[in-house]
This record gives structure tokens, sequence and C-alpha cells, in this order.
């Protein structure tokens, strides 16, 4: 074992623009397969290595192209979004491609929430803060769902902008969401990692934490280089170079990048080394302990498998992002769009985006841009950031201070252990007290969804579990009320299920949601008790529908021995 553990940590290293970042892999059968990333002292310190003289037509182009991407890519995806888990798509199933369908792309919230960041940015510059950002988000009017929808109702009880994603308050910090939406952060900063990276830490905050800001920063990282390089490996390691080198998300890219080396011509069996190595460490409520993964890290790893394996070609990037399944929409969406960015608009295959001119004046949902919107106003801020940084304007074209590379740094979010068990609230272990009824919906997706309703004061749940973390899971509804949540005979406070949302729109309801969660428990026997306190959830501007608790899943955590 050694052996073989030796000659893999001797066989990759990759050269890098500011140094030399060596990814290093350990046997198949380990947990942790990379076990070192190492890095020179040049890449840690900020500055700029030189200068790179960009068109502004060319610049143009490339902004165009990147926008156009996501919006073929998500378009492209969208049928098949979390509809194949743990599971490739068969290429059979991969929905058939029309020019009308990028219209799709209108009404996507990869792109409309990403705006609402994006106009925050646009009207107070590149001083906007965190605050900001969180207020522009709590203010919005759409539908969310998972970090972002736990997020924005933080915002709106009172939690600040630079709590609301943090893992006390969000257990979705680790999910997708901000990576969906930090495509813009590296299209305002070309050639400038330092830029984009100290915009994602800013805008990331508001609804993630942990590997959920570094997905951002990924994926601006990836939009930044892709402006100035168009090797997609050596894109891919320009965003690793972002990533602190003891984060779970450094350690999937890096072994992203170690597995495809080594397995060039079968994107398959990295993606089954991908499986196999991270595939059970989701922590959302709603996917963790089931196949369905929502975390920021896996999802990186199909963007990137996609750009690796892609090898520079727009169609076969974006059928193996997408087929790689999960979040099968929004990771096609961002691997096409730093590939958009490489080859520029023009070079995009006009059978992917020759229906983008029929809706290029039309506003994207929620938002004050349409496509030429969004391209005329993202090119003035990138003028402006790199003017800002040291860059000039010269006679049509823009003198780009190329930045070497920075860590972000966040607080990671990677000891809650490993999910245990989910306890339906049917289990003849959880003890129901009151009037209660049990109700259900048919699995669809890999779930299974069974409800404990009660909405009459006192009606109680109680259950004990053994483990070192728990999430008690419910359905928010428009109609929900409130509930005081009990742990080993100690009260953690009330706590409301009222999910905000329009009661007609087809979303207004979460499943398995998060109502209350603690991690670090001593590991042992707990008792979590519930109790319903009739009442519906009121504030000064607000007050729910009714008084029901909708009871779904507890989610328990425990922490495995090490190996």
């Amino acid at each position: 074992m050694k052996n073989r553990q030796l000659i893999r940590r001797q066989r990759l290293s990759f050269l890098v623009v500011a140094g030399v970042f060596a990814v290093t892999g350990c046997g198949a059968d380990t947990s942790t397969p990379s076990d070192s990333i190492s890095e020179s002292s040049s890449v840690a310190t900020a500055g700029v290595l030189r200068h790179e003289r960009l068109e502004l037509a060319t610049l143009e182009d490339k902004i165009r192209g990147g926008w156009a991407g996501q919006m073929i890519g998500v378009s492209y995806g969208a049928p098949t979004e979390f509809r194949y888990l743990s599971r490739v798509i068969p290429e059979d199933e991969l929905p058939e491609w029309t020019p009308d369908r990028v219209s799709n792309s209108i009404n996507q919230d990869d792109l409309y929430v990403e705006m609402t960041f994006f106009a925050v940015l646009d009207e107070k510059g590149w001083e906007a803060t965190t605050d900001d950002f969180g207020a522009a988000f709590r203010d919005s009017k759409y539908s969310l769902w998972h970090a972002n929808y736990a997020a924005r109702r933080a915002l709106r009880r009172g939690v600040p902008a630079t709590e609301s994603g943090t893992p006390a308050v969000n257990p979705h910090a680790n999910d997708i969401d901000f990576q969906i939406e930090a495509d813009f952060v590296g299209l305002l900063a070309p050639g400038m990692p330092k830029t984009a990276v100290d915009l994602a830490e800013r805008v990331g905050r508001v609804m993630n934490g942990g590997d959920g800001i570094l997905g951002g920063v990924f994926v601006g990282g990836l939009y930044s280089a892709a402006f100035f390089e168009d090797d997609p490996r050596k894109i891919v390691e320009a965003g690793l170079l972002l990533l602190p080198a003891d984060s779970l998300y450094a350690r999937i890219i890096a072994d992203t990048l170690l597995w495809s080396a080594e397995n060039p011509d079968d994107w398959l069996v990295t993606w089954q080394l991908i499986e196999d190595h991270y595939g059970g460490r989701d922590v959302c409520p709603q996917g963790a302990g089931v196949p369905f993964n929502i975390d920021a890290h896996l999802n990186g790893s199909y963007i990137a498998l996609g750009l690796l394996y892609g090898g520079g070609e727009f169609e076969k990037t974006l059928i193996i992002s997408t087929r790689a399944g999960q979040d099968s929409d929004c990771n096609p969406a961002s691997a096409v769009g730093v590939l958009g960015v490489v080859l520029g608009f023009e070079r995009i295959p006009e059978k992917y985006k020759s229906g983008i001119d029929d809706i290029a004046d039309e506003k994207f949902a929620f938002t004050n841009y349409s496509f030429e919107d969004i391209v005329k106003r993202n090119l003035a801020r990138a003028i402006d950031a790199a003017v800002r940084n040291g860059g000039s304007m010269i006679d049509g074209s823009i003198n780009v201070p190329i930045q070497a590379p920075v860590r972000a740094e966040v607080t990671l979010f990677d000891d809650y252990g490993r999910v245990k068990e989910r306890i339906k609230p049917n289990d003849a272990r959880v003890k129901l007290t009151g009037n209660w009824e049990m109700n259900s919906i048919t699995p669809s997706r890999n779930f299974e969804w069974i409800f404990a309703d009660a909405e009459e004061a006192g009606a109680e749940a109680e259950v004990e579990f053994t483990g070192t973390g728990v999430i008690l899971t419910a359905a928010h509804r428009p109609d929900a009320g409130t509930v005081e949540v009990w742990l080993d005979g100690e009260s953690q406070g009330v706590w409301d299920t009222y999910s905000e949302e329009d009661p007609a729109n087809r979303w207004s309801t979460k499943l398995d949601e998060a109502v209350w969660h603690q991690f670090g428990l001593t590991d042992g026997a707990h008792t979590l008790r519930v109790q319903v306190l009739g009442q519906p959830y009121t504030r000064t501007d607000v007050t729910s529908g009714g008084t029901i608790f909708s009871m779904m899943d507890i989610v328990v955590f425990h922490q495995e021995p090490a190996r």
C-alpha cells in the first residue's frame, strides 16, 4: 500500500501561473485521497505579475460569450436537473437542443439571482459591502431554495448578512447556491483573480459558508483566468490556486485534475472516482444520507470534469458537464460559460447561440437587465476594475493588470461528521402526543416524503437518538406556525416553519427544510422534543396564514472512527 501511494504521489505536479502547486493523491480505498497540497511561497504574495493588452472589442466578445454560455448551458440541462442522482445520464436520454430552448434562461434563478448581486455592484460600485448585497437579497421577491432560501429567511428575521450563510445559522452552508450565482464575479475581473476573490468573499457570505463560498471563488477564478488562457486544464488549475489548500473543495478539484491525467481518454472513470470518494458528503437537510447531492464541491468537480474532458470543444464540454448529473443545468451553465469566455461569442457554435438574438432585448425575470444590457454594464464595470487596479486605456484597448492568485480566507465547515440515519416521523421511536395526523407524498426522485402534521397547542413529538449532530426538518409552508424545540431537557428557543412565499406559487412549500440544527454534540444519547405552540408566525411586516407544523425527518450525524 505504501509503495502504491508513493508512486501516485510522484506522478503529477501542476505548473501554474505564479509557482508550483503540487497535488498528491493516496490509494483509492481511502476516504480522502488527496492528503497534501503544497504551494510555492511566491503564490501567496498578492501583486501584479504583468500587464496584458486586450482590444475592447475582444473583451466585449468574451464577456458576451460568458453570458451566452450560461444561458445555453442552463437551458440545455434544465430538463435533467436533479433527475439523475449519483448516476450518469445515459447519452440517449439527453434533451434534444433546438435554438428556441435558450429562452428558458430568462426565467432561471441561476441568472436572475446572479443579476441581483450584479445590480448592487453596478449601483454602489466596487466598495459595495456584504450588508449591501444582503439588503438587496432580503428584499427580493422570487422563489428560492436551499442556502439561498435559508439565508433570506434569516435576513428577514434580523440576522446580519455577515452571518446569514454561517453553519450556525444556515445548515446549507456548503450547498451550491453561491457557486451557481458567481459567474459574474470572474466576468467582472478579467485576469484579476485577487479582485475576484475579494468580491466573492463579500457576496458569498450572504448565503453560504465554507465550501459554499469557495464554490463561488472557484467559478469566479475560472472565468477570470479564461480571458487570457485557452487551455482548459490551466484554467482549472488557476481556479484551484484560489482555494485554501486544506479545504475539501481544493482536495476534490486536485483529485479531479489528478484522475483526469491518469485517465485522459475516459471521463466516466474519473466520474466514478469522484463519486466513490466524495459522493456521500452532503450535509444539506434534504440531501444528507440520500443520493441527492447539492454540495458545492461535488458539483464544482463536474464543472471541472466538463472542462478537462471537453478539450475546448463547446458541445463536448456541455454534454459531459450535463451527463455528470445532480445539478445538471447549473453545472453546464458554468462550464460552457467559462468556455464562452475562452471562445468569445463569435466562436460559439451557431447551433447553440442562434436563438439568443430573438431574446437579446428581453429582460431576465425579476431584473432590469436584458442580455444586451448585462453585456454592456459588465463591460463598463470590467474596464473600471482594470483601471482601479493599475490598468489603463490605450487606443481602443485596455492594458489589464494580471494579478497573482491569492487564496480565499474562509472558515471551513467540514467537522459535522457523517449521516448516521434519517428518522421518519412514522418511526416507532418517535413518540407523538396530542392531535397529530400522518400524511405522505408519493415518492419521487429517490425521496420518500412523510409528514406528521399538528396545529393545536400542546401537541408534542419526542425522539431519542445517538450521535454528534442533528437537523430537525419540516415542510415550510405559507400556513405554518411556531414550535418550541428542546434538547436534553433544555429549551433551544422558539422556531417557525413559515415559508414566506406566495401560496399561489407552486414552490411555496419547501420539503425537508431545516427547523433547527446543532452540530458538535457530545457523542452519546440525546433526546429531542418539539412542542407545537398553536400560534402563527408574526413580525411587524407579516403574519403567517396558520399554525400548522408538518414535521418530517430527523437527520442524525455521527463522527466515524479515524481510518
